[in-house]
């Protein structure tokens, strides 16, 4: 007998025997439902025997027989029913548990979010691809679908997506394209570390998605339920269904504020921010710019992360406003981090360094942020160093910018696109999915091993856009990503140490050594963040035009 948990309350298993029962009862069940019709197989005890055994035993049974592939809205209503009146928790079994499975995901549709009935069953092993419409449309068999249909349909209207989009028509104005998602305003989120200190008005990294989408492309504001690749659909919320003959998957990643006990009930007072938050950002500078004295933390959760650099960025930045209006001597800095390096590109290590000397900050490898009380001003950590026992410290702090743990979107990773980390898994080179043919995904959602920031998906778009094409024509994928990534560390206000690298930790420079050596702090490299990437970002590289970002041909292509 294999039993697998779907819920506190549920529990499935393949064909059980009337000696398994006390087994049951002994794990703490206290009812069993019984979803498999007498005679369906020559070796299958009748239900009569299972009932008995289960009266024995003290438990509540119910026989609700289902035949195989023929799950009824009334059946998934009256499972609901039963699964209502019985004490919890109950124990269902069918021939292989899939039965079980279904009733219960379709009776608890109108109750719980699609992404969390699909999160149980698949970690039990059960794949509900087969009934996903229903479990969205509240776990009732569809009547009016509303479809539409496009040649492309790009999931993210964010930095990838909206850039993706503008390539696309700059190659084939002729396509029916639309981009999904449900927001209003599109942020340029690098700004944000430049918010944080002072140095931006958080109003100028923000702008409405209606004036960002590409002019003759479809804008679908809603959000996406779930993914039917076999079926080249999208599901979204409400039940409606988008067809399409090319997905691009790019909706980026999911902040996971509360995977932090207490974090998300003192965001944004009793000193606790983070600039990884449109109106967060604010606050960092406002706790900064008043700060004389204390104890200030800043946090780095376990990669992946997107911009790895910017928790640093925010403690750099706060150091040298302190050090210039002289109180830096009266802070005392924790840099706590997860990971166990300054940087995952050795060669700006020594540059980096150099500031932490600098700002006499100290620093905390693998202390991952695990729990913080802000009306106490305290945080604890777990303490995970190689070969040794996990410890938790706690520390207090007057100011703490916390960087959240960070996670592919909910229905990412319930979805057939997703790998076991829950990220869309690629082609590290051309993009493609690795599975289904005509799905690509760039952005941070998507599994390559590069950084995860806006200068990715800058290279990244027109590698998707060629290949796209490419397939539109015929013909094999054509462009290659080089793992580029971007990270302009703003070790100072005015100064920038400007990492650029791809796959392996290949420095990958876009300008030449005389003009901005990256591996060293540069005035002209701050210039090129404060004053020109905004403007490089919104009407150039949302608007489809590749300064700096022209693709690499595929080898014998």
């Amino acid at each position: 007998m294999e039993i697998k948990t779907i819920s506190n309350g549920f529990s499935v298993s393949p064909q059980i025997v009337a000696d398994d029962v006390k087994e049951i009862a002994k794990r703490g069940f206290r009812s069993i439902v019984c979803n498999r019709p007498d005679g369906e197989g020559a070796d299958q005890p009748t239900f009569e025997e299972i009932s008995n055994a289960a009266k024995e035993a003290g438990l509540e049974v119910r026989y609700q027989p289902i035949v195989s592939g023929k799950v009824s809205d009334d059946d998934a209503r009256d499972f609901g029913r039963l699964y209502d009146e019985l004490p919890k928790p109950v124990f269902a079994y069918c021939r292989t548990g899939t039965r079980s499975t279904t009733l219960w995901s379709l009776s608890q549709a109108a109750h719980l979010d699609t992404s969390e009935i699909l999160r149980a069953t698949k970690a039990a092993g059960y794949d509900m691809g087969g009934v996903v419409r229903r479990i969205v449309n509240g776990g009732k068999t569809p009547t009016d679908q509303g479809d539409a249909k496009y040649d492309i349909v790009i999931i993210g209207g964010g930095a990838a997506g909206i850039s993706v989009a503008s390539s696309l028509i700059a190659r084939r104005s002729g396509l029916e394209i639309a981009v999904i998602d449900p927001a209003d305003i599109h942020y340029y989120q690098p700004g944000w570390t430049m918010v944080g200190g002072g140095v931006f008005e958080a109003s100028t990294t923000a702008q409405t998605m209606g004036s960002l989408i590409p002019k003759g492309v479809h804008w679908i504001k809603a959000a996406v339920a779930a993914f039917e690749p076999q079926d080249d659909a999208v599901i979204l919320d409400g039940c409606r269904v988008v067809k399409y003959d090319r997905l691009i998957v790019c909706p980026g990643l999911k902040l996971d504020w509360n995977r932090v006990e207490g974090l998300v009930e003192t965001l944004g007072r009793n000193g606790v921010t983070s600039n990884y938050r449109y109106d967060l950002a604010p606050y960092t500078w406002e706790l900064v710019s008043s700060m004389r004295e204390g104890k200030a933390i800043f946090t780095q959760p376990p990669m992946p992360i997107k911009c790895a650099g910017a928790p640093q960025k925010a403690m750099y930045l706060s150091a040298d406003h302190w050090h210039r209006t002289g109180v830096l001597k009266n802070i005392d800095i924790d840099f706590c981090n997860a990971g166990g390096v300054l940087f995952g590109v050795k060669d700006y290590v020594p540059a980096l360094e150099s500031y932490v000397k600098k700002y006499d900050a100290h620093l905390d490898f693998f202390h991952n942020l695990v729990a913080i009380d802000g009306q106490a001003k305290k945080a604890w950590f777990d303490v995970a160093k190689p070969d040794t026992k996990v410890e938790r410290v706690e520390k207090s702090f007057d100011m703490i910018h916390v960087c959240p743990p960070q996670v592919a979107p909910d229905f990412i990773r319930v979805s057939p696109l997703a790998d076991a980390a829950g990220w869309v898994d690629v082609d590290q080179a051309t993009l493609r999915h690795k599975s289904f043919s005509n799905i690509w995904s760039l952005g941070d959602v998507m599994n390559a091993p590069n950084a995860k920031t806006a200068a990715a998906a800058r290279k990244q778009a027109p590698v998707v856009a060629e290949n796209v094409v490419a397939d539109i024509d015929g013909k094999s994928p054509v462009a290659q990503y080089d793992g580029y990534g971007s990270c302009p560390l703003t070790v100072e206000r005015g100064r920038i140490v400007l990492a650029e690298f791809g796959y392996g930790g290949t420095l990958l420079p876009s300008f030449p050594k005389w003009l901005i050596d990256g591996t060293k702090p540069s005035h002209l490299a701050w210039l090129l963040k404060e004053k020109l990437l905004p403007p490089i970002y919104w009407k150039a590289m949302l608007r489809g035009k590749e300064w700096l970002a022209k693709p690499e041909k595929v080898t014998g292509a």
